[in-house]
């Protein structure tokens, strides 16, 4: 029987009846759009991450495109990121008209190695991005001292890492602004897309929230331009009742991270890493191989499912060409291989997908 990369089947099987009153609640009061589920929800997950504000948007994509604007960030400046990241981490810098510095990654961690970004802050540097990938939050402190000795603006690319902590604070809480993704496979996932920005900052989450509605301060009243990046009403009434599992569902993701550490033994396989300062929420389980196609290619023969997160860092892309050596990224690129994670995966399965891999040489 086939192992899929993600179930979600077995989530609604575990809290169909709730979410599905929830939206019956929403159908019933004929309110779609910026009502009271959004509110809350925008007080819930921010509380949740330990910042003062939450401003629901449409997508990740779209929290980082405004965070970026919102900073001031535009022609001319520069914001220094990873290119081991999905692409809206750079497309909202590009979209802004800023420019994207690269630096490489942590070969154990696949975050950026913090180590290198002084290097490459200019007078035009503006921001930095750190992306806590996979789950695994950046090595924050380091960031933070940076961006105060230089007079930049941190936005967290927290997509993958819902309740992640660095120190004991959750990701999202501790540059000047977080971006979350609430796509459906996420650890906190809706039933459509979504996103959320989250900030300890009042003026800034004030204008935040215009910009996701027209720049409007009231009805028909527009400050400035902006765009329409609205959280639907619908996908967070949804939210609201996966956020109270989250805590729970993030534990079982760490335990099959324990149970696969523990019965992978094949020793061609690294398995990922879990650092001192970090709590790892393992949105994904990402093992490295040499012959990462043809262990894909093993492994899709056993019927179970894996992807690719992700084979093309984005400096090699075509849509931006940009002529960048980063010498950890390209190598992890053609290595890396993502295995089955959700809160739902069985020991049995984890053990299937182990075995199969330990009986996995390259020929």
């Amino acid at each position: 029987m086939l192992i899929e990369f993600v179930n979600l089947r077995r989530e609604f099987n575990e809290i169909g009846t709730e979410v599905s009153k929830a939206i019956d609640d929403v159908q019933k009061s004929g309110f779609f759009v910026l009502g009271k589920n959004v509110q809350k929800f925008e007080e819930e997950f921010s509380s949740y991450v330990g910042a003062r504000f939450g401003i629901g948007v449409n997508s990740c994509s779209d929290a980082l495109f405004l965070s970026v604007r919102a900073l001031g960030i535009s022609n001319g400046d520069e914001v220094i990121t990873v290119s081991h990241t999905f692409i809206p981490t750079v497309d909202a810098i590009t979209r802004n008209g800023a420019k994207p510095v690269f630096v490489d990654i942590d070969p154990c961690t696949f975050v950026m190695d913090v180590s290198q970004v002084e290097a490459k802050i200019s007078s035009r540097t503006k921001a930095i991005i750190p992306v806590h990938l996979y789950g695994h939050p950046v090595d924050m402190n380091p960031v933070i001292e940076l961006a105060r000795k230089h007079d930049l603006f941190v936005i967290e690319d927290a997509a993958q890492a819902h309740g992640s902590e660095y120190l004991g604070r959750k990701v999202g809480s501790i540059g000047d602004v977080g971006c979350f993704s609430f796509y459906p496979s996420k650890n906190l996932g809706a039933y459509g897309d979504g996103g959320m920005i989250t900030t300890s900052d009042e003026e800034l989450a004030n204008k935040l929230k215009k910009m996701r509605n027209y720049g409007q301060s009231t009805k028909y009243f527009h400050d400035f331009v902006g765009i329409n990046s609205r959280l639907d009403e619908i996908q967070a009434a949804v939210l609201r009742v996966k956020l109270q599992y989250l805590d729970e569902w993030n534990e079982r993701r760490r335990k099959t991270a324990k149970l696969y550490s523990e019965f992978l033994t094949n020793p061609s396989v690294e398995k990922p890493v879990e650092k001192e300062y970090a709590k790892h929420v393992y949105h994904l389980y990402v093992v490295k191989h040499k012959e990462r196609d043809l262990l894909q290619k093993h492994l899709s023969q056993k019927d179970v499912q894996t992807l690719i997160h992700y084979p093309i860092p984005v400096h090699m892309q075509k849509a931006y060409g940009i002529n960048e050596k980063l010498a950890v990224t390209e190598n992890i690129c053609g290595k890396i291989l993502s295995l089955p994670m959700d809160p739902w995966l069985r020991e049995d399965e984890i053990k299937t997908i182990a075995n199969a891999i330990n009986e996995f040489s390259e020929k």
